[in-house]
């Protein structure tokens, strides 16, 4: 029980996240619909934001990621390949990373630029068969973990072929070994081709990389040329193949399936189209109006004229004060940020994305991302099977529906799969993209398996990676491992124990990010204002504030101090929760509060932005953005208001805003509220 409460915990809290993520794009393409360029300038930085992945073409990209003038000094000690790729290579790359060295840059660039090369040439839907080797070994998510990926080969083999492996998606994001993750399966899948197959999973995707760690982790290791790197790898990624079929039987697929995937179109989709699941380009101006009211469930035909105004009524847009003298720089930036922050609440409210939201995302919502320039019904359809296979999950009720907890996707019941597998002739489906305590898991009457390969994925001791082996027969067999040697001198009882407090862990912190709401929620059951709850209505409060889906009561010791007539002093208990949370003495708590809530969405707004992924954001980048964000907003600035916004940001007068000064100039708007 308290391993099953304590998964519950991790898993939450990972979906919310990823939840966070779509709605945070949902927002920046409602600013992007509404922003209209008014110079050349302005489209240029549009297009680099958003679509610049998109925009290259072939000859530009080659040119852009030119490894050939990247020089290898005599300095250097680590691997060098040639190309063709040979066994001898791979074996290199293996050890050069077990001992920590890293590839030179000029050959990670050419082995992106010839897996490009070759993945171009593969169908959506590759086709494996067991006649060809003894067996095939399926592998789930990896997420950067690259000791999982060692132990996989040190127990089943390297790739040969004799040994044919395909590796489910999600290479990347969280851990901290990604690219080497990449180079050593890129490297594999040049010299077997045959034996060797990659899907794409939801990670492989620039804008989701931006959030979860890659990104950050090539900028890192890569500082001179990250950039060049990230963008190939930003295409090689939308290359990958869709799904593997093994012997026609078994369907392998990251996510799952909905009741309208369609193996016949996948196999038509052109896939390289689709560089970011999350991403949509802008769309024209005659769409916008249809789609905001396709969010809100309305039918063009059956709405009036007046109704959208009247909807737009109940969120009143702010009126921005009057601004004060720009001699006064000090009182002019404050306006100028409280301003931006109430236009921008605004826009959240408006395109339903708040907190505070009462509706849950919905495909039609989703939908909205869509370039609906071309035909609409064939674009939809398309991103939505794609969208479907990369991000669903099973449940074991029957139907399919929004899977609201990802935000993405769907869920799947058994009814779902039956009709799939009758369809298309097929035994069972592997998918992966949900962790396992055990690595596996079977359900849908053993008709649909999901296989995870992490180990440790959520803290030491949490859970097992595994692969499973097919052979001709397809009988799944598999093998689960531990891949943290800590976990291993664990008894069963300390495991439990440091994987249960690192879930409160998490789990206080999300409940002091959310202090300011939980008070509010805590009060409406305190009308006599006592300052006292019943312990059951803080269960209602919580889950009505988070939305984690938790078992409050069952939570309710590790979380609150009994006490002997039933009610909490909810205001010393949140105390309590900010005294474990404040890290710095200076910092008020109502401040850290908002840092912790906002943390992750800031440092994706950031990097979307530092579109050179330099780790600084340039004025003129700074510039450019406040355009995006006022677009929508009833201020007028001249350019040397902006300029002062932005350097009264700029603290240590370096010339540009880094992330540490980004989140300050955030708190700072919060403190003068």
């Amino acid at each position: 029980m308290r391993r099953r409460c304590t998964w519950r915990i991790f898993q939450s809290i990972e979906y919310a996240c990823e939840q966070d993520q779509i709605k945070l794009h949902n927002f920046f393409s409602y600013l992007m619909d509404h922003f209209t360029p008014s110079s050349s300038k302005e489209r240029d930085f549009i297009s680099r934001m958003f679509i610049s992945g998109e925009s290259l073409k072939e000859a530009e990209l080659e040119k852009y990621c030119d490894y050939e003038s990247l020089e290898v000094p005599e300095s250097y000690t680590g691997p060098r390949l040639s190309f063709p790729l040979l066994p001898d290579h791979a074996t290199a790359l293996l050890e050069a990373f077990k001992q920590k060295q890293q590839l030179h840059a000029r050959y990670v660039l050419n082995l992106l630029h010839e897996t490009r090369k070759h993945l171009k040439q593969l169908p959506n839907i590759s086709h494996v068969s067991t006649c060809y080797s003894e067996e095939v070994t399926v592998c789930g998510d990896l997420h950067g973990q690259l000791d999982d990926l060692f132990l996989i080969f040190y127990k089943n083999g390297l790739p040969s072929p004799s040994k044919s492996y395909v590796f489910n998606g999600d290479f990347v994001d969280r851990g901290k070994q990604s690219l080497e993750i990449l180079i050593i399966l890129f490297t594999f899948l040049l010299i077997y081709p045959k034996e060797v197959h990659l899907n794409r999973g939801n990670h492989e995707d620039h804008m989701v990389n931006l959030r979860y760690g890659f990104a950050k982790e090539v900028m890192q290791k890569y500082k001179v040329h990250g950039k060049k790197i990230l963008k190939m790898v930003q295409n090689v990624f939308c290359w990958l193949p869709l799904a593997t079929l093994i012997d026609q039987k078994v369907l392998v697929i990251h996510g799952g399936i909905s009741d309208t995937t369609d193996l016949d179109m996948l196999e038509k989709i052109q896939r390289n189209k689709f560089i970011s699941v999350l991403r949509g380009k802008k769309r024209k101006e005659s769409n916008a109006n249809v789609e905001i009211k396709e969010i809100n469930g309305e039918n063009k035909a059956e709405s009036e004229p007046g109704e959208k105004e009247a909807a737009l009524s109940l969120c009143p847009q702010p009126r921005p004060t009057q601004a004060p003298s720009m001699t006064n720089r000090l009182e002019f930036s404050r306006w100028v940020r409280q301003t931006v922050q109430e236009q921008i609440e605004w826009c959240r409210r408006l395109v339903d994305i708040s907190e505070s939201e009462d509706e849950e995302l919905t495909y039609s919502s989703m939908v909205s991302l869509m370039d609906l320039d071309g035909p609409c019904w064939t674009r939809q359809e398309e991103w939505k099977q794609i969208l479907d296979i990369l991000w669903s999950d099973p449940m074991p009720q029957e139907g399919c529906k929004v899977n609201t907890v990802r935000g993405g996707g769907c869920y799947f019941g058994p009814d779902v799969t039956g009709k799939i597998l009758e369809k298309y002739n097929l035994q069972f489906l592997i998918r992966s993209h949900e962790c396992k305590q055990e690595g596996f898991e079977f359900c849908h009457n053993r008709k649909v398996l999901t296989i995870f390969s992490a180990s440790n994925y959520y803290e030491i001791g949490s859970n097992r990676g595994a692969y499973v082996k097919l052979g001709p027969d397809l009988v799944p067999h598999f093998v689960q491992y531990q891949a943290n040697k800590t976990a291993h001198t664990l008894t069963m009882t300390q495991r439990i124990s440091r994987v249960e407090e690192s879930a409160f862990r998490a789990l206080r912190e999300k409940l002091f990010a959310h202090t300011s709401a939980l008070i509010s929620a805590f009060k409406a059951y305190d009308t006599d204002n006592t300052g006292r709850i019943t312990l059951s209505n803080w269960a209602t409060a919580v889950e009505s504030v988070l939305r984690l889906g938790l078992p409050w009561r069952m939570l309710r010791p590790q979380l609150v101090r009994s006490t002997a007539d039933g009610m909490l002093e909810y205001k010393c208990w949140l105390d309590d929760l900010a005294m474990e949370q404040r890290s710095q003495e200076h910092i008020q708590s109502s401040l850290l509060e908002v840092i912790y809530r906002n943390r992750s969405n800031l440092e994706t707004i950031f990097r979307i932005i530092d579109r050179d992924h330099s780790g600084l954001i340039s004025f003129e980048e700074f510039h450019q953005t406040w355009k995006l964000f006022s677009s929508h907003m009833n201020i007028e600035l001249t350019d040397d208001g902006i300029n002062d916004l932005v350097r009264s940001i700029d603290f240590n007068k370096d010339g540009n805003i880094d992330f540490n000064e980004f989140l300050e100039a955030f708190r700072l708007v919060k403190q003068s509220q």
